[in-house]
């Protein structure tokens, strides 16, 4: 009785879960702090010896500055940056084989150190030494596939400066949830951009993200409806057949 209940304890509280929202619609999560979740980690990479900006009396050039008037675009930790995130992937495979092979084989052995005129002892009369043994087959194989892919993804998203790493690269991570009747929908995005990389507006492209992280996905009455029920998916993955 341990194994059933075992199994049936997931779907029982995911029940209960869905039980608690009854009649509202999905709930929006907390804003807070991306370094507060127990599965975030500081990023470690290899990074050059970091370098002092030197200091130049009378000038009005300031050590470390990317420009001469004061930069707007995020620098430093909690500092805001804009992700756009615009992804048109199209792909189409096709493959197509063909394999045949037909194989005969024949053994004998007519004599044999003068054990060939014992044989007829043991073996019937019909026994035949040069031809004792033969085999033959035939073996044929066709295979196609066809895969096509057509995706289109655009998103902006705000995300914030986690992470400043010495070479001067940045750590960003914005999340975005929207709630439209009963159907929540969430988007993720998380990488290491480069200061240089940061538009005058305060914008970086999805492509200059380093390790780049994009989710974007959903639940709600609609996202309940396109996904099998976990009695199905339980099922898929242990029947065998």
């Amino acid at each position: 009785m341990r194994l059933p209940t075992l199994l049936l304890l997931p779907a029982l509280l995911g029940a209960c879960e869905r039980l608690s929202e009854l009649g509202r619609p999905p709930q929006l999560a907390a804003i807070e702090n991306p370094t507060a979740d127990p599965a975030w980690r500081p990023i470690s990479m290899p990074m050059p010896a970091p370098q002092e900006p030197s200091a130049h009396a009378n000038s009005l050039w300031r050590g470390g500055s990317r420009t001469f008037l004061r930069d707007q675009r995020a620098a430093a930790v909690g500092d805001l940056v804009t992700v756009l995130v615009s992804i048109q992937d199209t792909a189409q495979l096709q493959n197509t084989t063909e394999r045949e092979r037909t194989g005969s084989d024949a053994l004998g052995i007519p004599r044999l150190l003068g054990l060939d005129s014992s044989w007829l002892r043991i073996f019937p009369n019909t026994l035949d030494p040069s031809r004792m043994v033969e085999t033959s087959g035939s073996q044929n194989s066709l295979g196609s596939g066809t895969t096509r892919r057509n995706e289109t993804i655009t998103l902006r998203v705000a995300g914030t400066v986690t992470q400043v790493l010495p070479n001067g690269n940045l750590v960003v991570a914005g999340r975005q949830q929207v709630r439209v009747n009963a159907e929540l929908r969430d988007m993720q995005v998380s990488g290491i951009i480069r200061p240089q990389d940061i538009a005058s507006d305060n914008t970086v492209r999805h492509d200059r993200l380093a390790e780049a992280r994009i989710a974007y996905g959903g639940r709600g009455t609609i996202s309940d409806l396109q996904q099998p029920r976990v009695g199905q998916q339980l099922l898929d993955i242990v029947l065998p057949f």
